[in-house]
């Protein structure tokens, strides 16, 4: 007989894992598979791991600023009984230019007050003061260095900016995962990896279990595609496609490593950056380097690819992200070889994650997470508890929806935000600080 269990959760990332903990705090009897050796091995481990506290809508603002005051205490959240030690949030505050794309961060302000977030409007002698390294002048829109134009300002400077001091970034976004994994452990959850999923068995309009390459099988009532980059592969498996307006894909990102300006102490004095005008952003970096990634403008082509068969190399999309930042700091040192990673985002049309029920009873995603859910885990991990608690005892979510309080910031949100059945969300900012 196969073994079984409340809820079998198919991912062992970071939201996985904090999945697992948060319904083994409400006594549900739990098992992650992941086909990795280890929690937090795939996309999370290539994370920027950038705790955020602004956000374009005010679902997502309210999810951000509950999930930083769980990182700021992240060893008490997860009860510090991991062998491993536990990972540390670093908090270096963050600078968000204004440009005209960004409707100079109106929407953000005011999501920000609503919420009572610490924020302050810098003008432009505020930065240079602060930051004397930085070149104000505007290049947008972004380019691609072969474009005739690049480089060449298109009038004006940036106007100012806003910074958000209660901003950061976890030191080890993989330690993070096994933390989740260990205090999920201590209340009876299990783990086991190298496992891929090859079935999920359904039966009259209800899932049943899922069955492994391997042949084992095991039963669960409710099923949880917390695969990242693998979750519409996972979905195709469940055949609930053809009932989800949003859905998402792999889509391919390269960030670089490198070091700061000459004089510049990046990993001590340096902040998250993100600067719209030339559509990248940086953050600090083990070994007083800067981590450079694209926040996706026009010009930076989306590559879709198969999760399991992509190229894992640097390519000039790196170094575009690099030229891109050296008009901003033109005292930034460009090295002759590029080192960085190369990973995938699970992005949704309008960056906004999935998570919620299917139409197959008792399946339930967590998907499209785009690289920008890293900072949300935790809270996600209690939205999709607290979701699949309130379906498994009758309540319709499409019909009913689901709200959660978010307990640290006192806030209620609506569930129905992230549906699978949404329309695509035209306040998102189209965009991801990796």
């Amino acid at each position: 007989m196969p073994a079984r269990y409340d809820a079998v959760i198919i991912g062992a990332g970071v939201i996985g894992c904090c999945v697992a903990f948060e319904l083994a705090k409400r006594g549900w009897k739990t098992l992650n598979l992941d086909r990795l050796p280890a929690a937090g091995y795939g996309s999370t481990s290539y994370s920027c791991a950038i705790i955020r506290t602004h956000y374009s809508t005010f679902t997502g603002t309210a999810m951000a600023y509950e999930g930083y005051h769980i990182w700021r205490d992240w060893a008490g959240y997860v009860g510090g009984a991991d062998e491993n030690g536990s990972a540390q949030y670093r908090e270096t505050g963050c600078l968000a230019l204004k440009t005209k794309g960004n409707n100079n961060l109106n929407a953000v302000r005011g999501h920000s007050a609503a919420l009572g977030i610490p924020m302050q409007d810098w003008t432009a002698s505020q930065i240079r003061e602060r930051y004397p390294y930085l070149d104000l002048t505007q290049y947008a829109p972004a380019k691609l260095p072969d474009h005739p134009r690049f480089g060449e300002p298109t009038g004006g400077e940036i106007a100012g900016a806003v910074y958000f001091p209660k901003a950061g970034y976890v030191n080890d976004p993989q330690l993070a995962a096994h933390n989740a994994q260990r205090a999920a452990e201590a209340l009876g959850a299990r783990f086991t990896f190298n496992a891929q999923v090859t079935e999920i068995r359904r039966h009259q309009g209800r899932v049943q279990g899922v069955t492994l390459a391997d042949g084992q099988a095991f039963d669960a009532a409710v099923v949880i595609n917390v695969g990242g980059p693998h979750s519409m592969k996972i979905n195709a498996l469940a055949g609930v496609e053809d009932d989800m307006n949003i859905t998402s894909r792999a889509l391919r990102q390269e960030v670089a490593y490198l070091p700061p300006p000459p004089g510049v102490d990046f990993g001590e004095n340096g902040f998250i950056f993100t600067d719209e005008d030339l559509g990248c952003y940086a953050k600090p970096e083990t070994g007083n380097k800067m981590a450079v990634g694209s926040q996706n403008p026009a010009c930076d082509p989306n590559d879709y690819v198969d999760y399991d068969n992509f190229n894992e190399n640097l390519t000039e999309q790196a170094e575009a992200q690099v030229y891109r930042l050296a008009q901003r700091m033109p005292t930034l040192g460009i090295p002759g070889h590029l080192s960085g990673v190369v990973a995938c985002y699970d992005q949704t049309p309008d960056w906004i994650p999935i998570y919620d029920k299917t139409r197959l009873d008792g399946y339930f995603i967590a998907a499209g997470t785009s690289g920008n859910q890293f900072k949300n885990a935790p809270v996600a991990g209690a939205v999709m508890a607290a979701l699949v608690e309130a379906c498994s005892q009758g309540r319709d979510h499409d019909a009913d929806p689901v709200s959660f309080h978010l307990p640290h910031i006192d806030k209620e949100i609506d569930l129905s935000f992230f549906s699978r059945k949404r329309i695509i969300n035209e306040e998102s900012s189209f965009s991801v600080l990796g």
